[in-house]
């Protein structure tokens, strides 16, 4: 079996990747979303193993020590973490990846793993950017907070160049058509596919050199 492939994306908070992920996950056989490991609080409305797996700082300071993520991160104030087995366990099963991380976990990826595939997803413009923060965070969140996080965006945006990918979601339906086209692309490469193609010559006798 092929092992599975590994994708990236990453996007400023507010941007909508997560919508975007789990529409393209429902509609692409075959590839699923990692689920981050977390030592923040749930938020109302979020469940233990479906959105994020929730751990004790203890417990997250454990698995950092024990070599269990494949990367983590100080964001916002919280750790976060991708498990280094589940994602070996998909992709040795055949099952494509995605990871959608920040800016600093795709760079601690990329130096472990030099065959992932990365997306960037930017917003419209800085200003529907700074809507989606406010409408999301409501009450929630100070302006100090805000601020920082449009900071933070500004930052992670000028990184998007050095990524294989980059989408706008200025429409969610077109940015997942586009995200499929990303992962049939990709599947269709050469490299991928060379087992079947050589499987194929093979009936024909004829050699792949």
């Amino acid at each position: 079996m092929a092992q599975g492939l590994l994708f990236i994306v990453s996007a400023p908070s507010g941007t909508g990747k997560t919508t975007l992920i789990k529409r393209l996950v429902q509609s692409v056989p075959d590839i699923v979303m990692s689920r981050s490991y977390t030592s923040r609080p749930a938020r109302p409305g979020e469940v233990d193993g479906v959105d994020y797996t929730f751990v004790s700082d203890e417990q997250f300071t454990e698995m950092v020590e024990g070599d269990g993520f494949i990367e983590w991160a100080h964001i916002f104030g919280h750790r976060y973490g991708t498990s280094r087995t589940a994602i070996n366990r998909h992709r040795s099963n055949g099952q494509d990846v995605v990871l959608v991380i920040d800016v600093q976990g795709a760079q601690q990826v990329r130096s472990r793993s030099d065959d992932a595939i990365t997306i960037f997803v930017l917003p419209p413009s800085h200003q529907v950017l700074e809507t989606r923060l406010r409408q999301r965070s409501g009450q929630d969140a100070t302006e100090d907070e805000l601020q920082t996080r449009l900071e933070t965006a500004k930052q992670e945006v000028v990184q998007s160049d050095g990524y294989d990918y980059v989408v706008v979601n200025d429409d969610i339906d077109r940015c997942v058509e586009q995200l499929q086209s990303i992962v049939v692309a990709e599947r269709s490469r050469a490299a991928v596919v060379n087992e079947t193609v050589d499987e194929i010559l093979s009936a024909f006798q004829i050699t792949g050199d």
